[in-house]
């Protein structure tokens, strides 16, 4: 990733002595990720594949802690690491490279790391995981808490990203929520296959439920997208439903504003992470207090830009990439005046000079010898 513009706080002024020191706190699984790019069709049984690019990167949770970190946010991640040299690469990676806080984190003696093999072709992904299910983390609630209702606690942060599974509650997302944590929530692909909105317990703590479209009408009952989010918004005080190639479209309960922003046209080298992009950069806009329809802009922006790179952590655009865009966008010709002007908040937080377009991203392999 470029670092040679100024760092940019994305909460710059609003930040106060007595404010958490985290920003964002999330926990989860981290893969080592592979990703074959450059594959002309889905590869064929009995026959061998070339693909013209790979990458390697920290994959998983890491996607997300990679983003959130990049956009300026103090990042805090949990998770457990392999004592392999995979875990060592991934650990180093992030807290290093990254400057994501770790300290929550820990390494699992004889455990290997989850590795995840991506192979990115015709606009889609498929996918090959394999792995075993870590042991539980050591408690990281600070000692001597009363607020501690589990010894699995998160710590005092403005936000938590939580994953939701249907059955499954976690009890750091109610102590986050009840910390005054803004609780930011995706979901998976409900094999159960009932779709119940009830399964998902810690729903009621969330701020921001952001779904794709899929989802989002299996669990409403829904026929479109735009009627999910509104269904949706009767659960929590905010709804985002992404529409891939269309956009996203998001309705907050609170204030009875929707707003829907279309997608970036790109063209995709590989779609990994994209949705985790996504999440962060619309968390960065609403800890910025963001207008609805500019944190949806930024986060298909963040997103658009990553599915242009290499994996899903690497690719995660920072502000270099962001503002060399937005000085290159504006030189195109042809572009449509009202397009350009959905962007241009981003005038103000950007500096006025950028490196050209495109920027030399980090190399998305596990590392070379000195």
């Amino acid at each position: 990733m470029s670092t040679d513009i100024p760092a940019i706080d994305p909460l710059d002024g609003l930040r106060a002595p007595q404010d958490p020191d985290c920003d964002v706190f999330l926990t989860g699984t981290v893969f080592l990720d592979i990703i074959f790019t450059g594959l002309d069709s889905a590869p064929v049984r009995g026959t061998e594949s070339w693909a013209r690019g790979m990458g390697s990167s920290p994959g998983g949770v890491a996607n997300m802690a990679t983003a959130l970190a990049r956009l300026g946010l103090h990042t805090s991640l949990a998770a457990a690491f392999g004592d392999d040299h995979y875990g060592e690469y991934c650990w180093d990676a992030l807290e290093q490279g990254e400057g994501i806080d770790l300290s929550l984190s820990h390494t699992v003696r004889g455990w290997h790391s989850p590795v995840t093999v991506s192979m990115a072709y015709e606009g889609e992904r498929t996918m090959v995981s394999h792995g075993h299910e870590a042991p539980p983390p050591p408690a990281f609630a600070p000692p001597g808490d009363p607020a501690t209702a589990s010894p699995r606690c998160p710590p005092r942060a403005r936000a938590a990203i939580a994953s939701l599974a249907p059955g499954r509650s976690e009890p750091w997302v109610a102590t986050a929520a009840r910390r005054r944590a803004l609780v930011f929530a995706d979901v998976g692909w409900d094999e159960t296959g009932r779709w119940d909105l009830d399964g998902l317990t810690d729903l009621e703590h969330c701020q921001a439920f952001l779904p794709n479209a899929e989802e989002a009408m299996r669990y409403t009952r829904t026929d479109c997208p735009r009627a999910a989010a509104h269904a949706l918004a009767e659960r929590v005080p905010l709804a985002v439903v992404t529409l891939g190639a269309e956009g996203a479209y998001a309705v907050d309960a609170t204030t009875g504003t929707t707003a829907e922003v279309p997608a970036i046209a790109v063209e995709a080298l590989d779609p990994t992470g994209a949705g985790d992009v996504f999440v962060a950069g619309f968390v960065t806009g609403t800890l910025a207090n963001w207008s609805l329809a500019d944190r949806l802009a930024f986060a298909g922006l963040t997103a658009a830009l990553s599915v242009q790179e290499f994996g899903g952590s690497l690719s995660a655009p920072g502000w270099a990439e962001i503002a060399a865009w937005w000085q290159r966008i504006r030189t195109v010709s042809g572009q449509d005046p009202a397009a350009l002007q959905r962007y241009a908040f981003l005038q103000d937080l950007l500096p006025a000079a950028a490196r050209p377009w495109p920027l030399r991203r980090a190399v998305p392999t596990i590392g070379f010898r000195p």
